[in-house]
């Protein structure tokens, strides 16, 4: 194998951006060959035309899978390493070395144009279905590039804007995933974002790129820009950048010979970059020429599967005594809305794949339904004649299928959206269907959430968002109870969007975004203030019902906590219930959610069948950032543990005792009472000084200006430092200043 050492100045400058759009530098004096990186995430993009990022060229034809909208939905992070397998061998079958995904970014703000390609709000689901994806695409030799690292939230002036979060929301919420999937499955490489983070860009970011990835996590792989992500390239290999895309033509190569040259740039740095693009490029090679060609039915079976995996039911409400679906085999269907008929399926941008093949609902459910498209997408045609078109439709069949959504214009890589509503003449063709058939379902097709104005009146809802290109056969398998729906809400869905956590602080402005909900991000924040929500988070229905015995929780060795509960499919049918957990202290130092998932499984269960269930909460996951000294804490004390059915629907609850880490905060004269009262060491000394000296408290307590328990908490929080010398209360600076050395000694 080549060695940096064994390379010129020059070469190892080159070696650490690309050669062209997608491909590597090649150094062929040492035998260094070139390798290919290009687009996923849920689906192979090799371009075999001209380049380009944002999807606009043709592409080699490929499975496109259930983007990661829907692929979270599963709640199965196993299902999700068998997309990453597939994955993996289309890209071995293409001699592409690096297929770039999974992005597992925070869904922040619904409007985010981009949350089609990303998995949840919750960081815990983020992180367990990344490192699916990252496993199985690995597994077959092929590297994944965790993407887009980090804090990258928002589509709006991406690559500049600085996302200004505090040191505990960026741990807790948007560092944790990305952490999970270093840690658990070790990444070929991660993919820096675009945007900058407190100020500072992520391609140059040493904290980021270097304390927190390879110091923190032990990363042992490359770090590669996005494409354009770089603005200072000498900056960003000091930080930890190792390769650059794509091609600058040579220029910042130059800049990082001229800084070697003139002794602003350690030559020891280049080596350790270049060092680790040979690595991968080695790491490429080893792999065995792939078995070709591609088993394209095979691979569309399963992207069939894991589409019916990935469709929620939201509400399934009875109407002359019988729920709307799964549809009767012999109901008369009218069939309404252009999505039945031209499907969308995938996310606008650099994901865009071009399919193998695609089905269509319409041509899924075959002559069984009679169909009217009742709109357009871009407004063309006569409005009024086709909603008239669907309603004659609608008022003489049993049942009204109204397939729904958002546009490809509406929602894309490259911008935000700026409201959550659907087309107004959908939300007018709801209306007129209700009013001459009561009995609807809407089939919604959407990358990220929308406002469901209508949910009190249509009875059935299902949340089908972009499936991939077998999206249109597995819509029908679940309407029509051929699978049983499993999925369930990876992100809360708001009546409005005055009601999203980030109003008011997205997009920004002026180049800043400021994360003022902190760490109260999608569940976490509805949660928090009992606000009522359309469809809450881990949300979902099925065919089939559930019943949950008592859970119970240990602490085991490690201090993970080991969580059991029987659960039975109570119905006629088979199905699969999405166990969730959720962990709170019952008593804590700093402001946290009401509860906070931390572990989940997917259960098969046969009608009538009973299973325990059981789940590991990891204690780490239990962990808040404790910004006096800066690391992960884990809180002592009493911990309430819930089992449920979403984050609003629990089903049992118990408590366990956890025990914390141990932090010593130094002592000060700004510390305050309260802490030293809860010293180990000074604790009991600072009661007894001040049960004998509270002369001016007793005052002000006699003069019934305080209670007793109303001075305790303004003492508790008063700096000691400046009780010294306070009139009555007998405590001198000598005694003050002899406290803080006690409480400090090692």
């Amino acid at each position: 194998m080549t060695d940096a050492q064994d390379l010129t100045l020059e070469e190892k400058a080159a070696l650490t951006s690309g050669a062209d759009f997608w491909t590597t530098t090649a150094i062929g004096r040492a035998g260094v060959p070139s390798i290919m990186l290009t687009d996923g995430p849920h689906g192979l993009r090799k371009q075999r035309g001209a380049s380009d990022n944002l999807g606009l060229n043709d592409s080699v034809p490929a499975t496109c899978f259930p983007p990661a909208v829907a692929l979270g939905s599963s709640f199965d992070p196993e299902l999700a390493e068998r997309v990453g397998v597939a994955l993996g061998v289309e890209s071995a079958i293409e001699d592409v070395a690096v297929i770039l995904g999974p992005g597992i970014n925070i869904k922040r703000s619904p409007l985010c144009g981009r949350n089609f390609e990303y998995v949840s709000e919750d960081p815990i689901v983020a992180g367990r279905i990344g490192a699916g994806l990252v496993r199985g695409i690995q597994s077959q030799g092929v590297g994944s590039s965790l993407k887009h690292f980090a804090a990258n939230n928002q589509e709006d002036d991406r690559m500049r804007s600085s996302s200004d979060i505090d040191p505990r929301p960026l741990h807790e919420i948007y560092l944790r995933g990305f952490e999970y999937v270093v840690k658990e499955a070790q990444p070929w490489t991660v993919m820096c974002s675009y945007n900058r983070i407190n100020g500072v860009y992520a391609s140059e970011d040493p904290w980021l790129l270097g304390d927190v990835l390879r110091e923190d996590w032990g990363f042992r792989g490359l770090v590669v820009s996005d494409w354009g992500a770089v603005n200072d390239r000498v900056a960003g290999l000091e930080a930890g950048l190792d390769l650059e895309m794509p091609s600058s033509g040579g220029v910042t190569d130059a800049q990082i010979v001229a800084a070697v040259k003139d002794g602003s740039l350690d030559e020891a740095v280049l080596d350790t970059a270049a060092g680790r693009v040979l690595d991968l490029v080695a790491k490429s090679q080893a792999r065995p020429a792939a078995a070709g060609p591609l088993d394209v039915e095979a691979h569309h079976a399963l992207a069939r599967e894991v589409a019916g995996r990935s469709i929620v039911l939201l509400q399934n409400a009875p109407v002359n005594g019988a729920p709307v679906l799964p549809l009767a085999a012999d109901a008369s269907v009218a069939v309404i809305g252009e999505f039945a008929r031209t499907p969308r399926y995938q996310g606008g941008g650099s994901s865009h794949i071009s399919p193998t093949r695609l089905d269509t609902a319409l041509d899924a459910f075959g002559d069984r339904v009679s169909f009217a498209p009742g709109f357009t997408f871009d407004g063309s045609g006569d409005a009024e004649a086709l909603k008239a078109e669907a309603v004659a439709l609608a008022g003489r069949s049993d049942v009204a299928v109204l397939f729904l959504g958002l546009p490809e214009a509406e929602e894309s890589e490259g911008f935000d959206r700026t409201h959550i509503d659907l087309p107004a003449v959908q939300l007018e063709l709801v209306d007129a269907v209700l009013a001459v058939n009561p009995k609807v379902a809407v089939v919604l097709s959407n990358g990220s959430v929308v406002a469901l104005p209508f949910a009190d009146r249509v009875p059935a809802i299902v949340e089908a968002w972009l499936l991939g290109q077998a999206g249109g056969s597995a819509t029908v398998d679940v309407l029509t109870g051929a699978v049983n729906p499993s999925a369930r809400l990876t992100e809360t869905i708001p009546h409005r969007l005055e009601d999203t956590p980030a109003f008011g602080n997205f997009p920004g402005s002026f180049g800043h975004v400021r994360y003022g909900e902190g760490v109260f991000v999608g569940y976490r924040w509805y949660d928090a203030r009992r606000m009522d929500v359309a469809f809450p988070f881990g949300h979902g229905l099925s065919y089939t019902s559930f019943a949950y015995g008592a859970p119970s929780a240990t602490v085991v060795d490690g201090g993970d906590i080991a969580v059991t509960v029987a659960v039975t499919n109570t119905g006629s049918v088979d199905g699969r219930e999405v166990v969730q957990v959720y962990v709170a202290p019952e008593v804590s130092a700093v402001e946290r959610a009401p509860r906070e998932l931390k572990a989940f499984a997917s259960v098969a269960l046969a009608a009538g069948e009973t299973k325990d269930v059981a789940v590991v909460v990891r204690r780490e996951d239990l962990a808040y950032w404790d910004i006096r000294v800066d690391r992960f804490v884990v809180e002592g004390g009493a911990y309430r543990v819930e089992v449920g059915a979403s984050s609003r629907d629990l089903r049992g609850s118990t408590s366990v005792h956890v025990a914390g880490d141990e932090v010593r905060i130094p002592l000060t004269a700004n510390s305050s009472i309260g802490e030293l009262l809860a010293h180990p060491v000074v604790g009991p000394i600072v009661s007894e000084q001040l049960a004998g000296g509270q002369a001016a408290a007793e005052g002000a307590m006699d003069a019934g200006i305080m209670s007793d328990e109303a001075m305790a908490k303004m003492m508790a929080s008063f700096p000691i430092g400046r009780l010294a010398g306070f009139p009555g209360m007998g405590v001198t600076r000598e005694q003050v200043a002899q406290l803080i050395a006690l409480g400090n000694q090692p």
